[in-house]
């Protein structure tokens, strides 16, 4: 595990220490608000930020876990791990829903006053602006290093501020009328919310652990593919592709001449590799699959002049997901070839 290796690295650590530093430190103001208060919706937002502490810890560890080298016994390395952590804090999520549930009922049907609920206001209003800078850069470092567990801990943390808004607006609402019931009926509509976040997230961890379909990975991947297209690269098919924390990893068969030796045929899939290796800056296992061109595949061939022809070149397939990905090289059917 070291820089050179995952230049993200340094940034992951970075912004995951401060989400765990940050997140205790805002956990302390709002028990120390539902202790002058006494609120039920100030405690679910309070038990909220319990599980972000603890996320944020299993993030820091996970990430630190994904980024060690392949070894004999983790050939594929070590990246799921982050889509395990997504899952657990997404866990953690549907626990904390549960227990506010759990708080908040008996305050809807037996409202009790609020005292000092002014400071009990200030302090979760101050928590929030910091959590929503917190989980803003957090989501933002996560995309931009395509790191899972960044972006699940920032949506976690955006969350924690869209909870203590609404439970502001409702203690606001508390202030005003003198309804003491909506302090338990805020902290029921808080559980449900991070409840459906916590699924998402849930769910979002084992589409990863199952290689779910990336199209977005697949359509980044097909376009730099042909951006770089070269005429004696006839054609590209059974693409595909999955993320593992950082890493990428990326297979398909290429078509070529079938009058090129294996030295050439060689040289020009090291080729191909370096490309996509380049694009994502050294993160990224590629296996390509090299078959030798056939007579079909003439109308759509690029290499000319070539000894091999049976026909000349008619149209060349566009490299979209829809034609990198099919099974074989030839056209789906019913669907026609276009010009490039």
């Amino acid at each position: 595990m070291n820089s050179p290796k995952n230049p993200n690295l340094r940034n992951h650590l970075l912004a995951i220490s401060a989400s765990l530093l940050i997140g205790a430190a805002l956990m302390a103001i709002k028990f120390l608000a539902y202790y002058l208060t006494g609120s039920a919706a100030i405690l679910s937002d309070a038990l909220e930020s319990i599980i972000n502490v603890v996320a944020a810890g299993f993030a820091l560890g996970s990430i630190i876990i994904a980024a060690k080298s392949p070894d004999p016994d983790h050939p594929y390395g070590h990246g799921k791990v982050e889509y395990f952590s997504a899952g657990f804090e997404g866990a953690l999520i549907i626990l904390a829903a549960l227990g506010i549930f759990y708080e908040a009922w008996p305050r809807l049907l037996h409202p009790q006053a609020i005292p000092r609920l002014e400071k009990g206001l200030l302090l979760i209003l101050g928590a929030a602006l910091v959590n929503l800078g917190l989980g803003l850069v957090l989501v933002m470092v996560g995309r931009r290093t395509k790191s899972i567990v960044l972006i699940a801990d920032g949506k976690h943390v955006l969350t924690d501020v869209y909870t203590t808004a609404g439970v502001a607006l409702g203690l606001v609402g508390v202030y005003f009328t003198g309804w003491n019931w909506l302090d338990g009926a805020v902290a029921i509509l808080v559980g449900l919310n991070i409840l459906v976040t916590g699924a998402r997230l849930v769910h979002q961890a084992a589409a990863g652990l199952m290689d779910k379909s990336d199209p977005e990975l697949l359509e980044e991947i097909c376009r730099v593919i042909a951006e770089h297209r070269r005429p004696m690269w006839i054609d590209i098919h059974q693409l595909r592709a999955r993320r593992a924390g950082a890493r990428v990893f990326i297979d398909f068969h290429l078509i070529l001449p079938r009058d090129f030796l294996l030295e050439a045929s060689h040289a020009e899939v090291k080729q191909l590799e370096k490309i996509l290796n380049d694009y994502f800056q050294g993160q990224a296992d590629i296996l390509i699959h090299a078959d030798p061109c056939m007579d079909p595949e003439c109308p759509i061939c690029g290499h000319d002049p070539c000894d091999q022809r049976r026909a000349g070149t008619t149209m060349q397939r566009l490299w979209r997901t829809d034609t990198l990905t099919c099974e074989g090289p030839h056209k789906t059917p019913g669907q026609p070839d276009e010009e490039t």
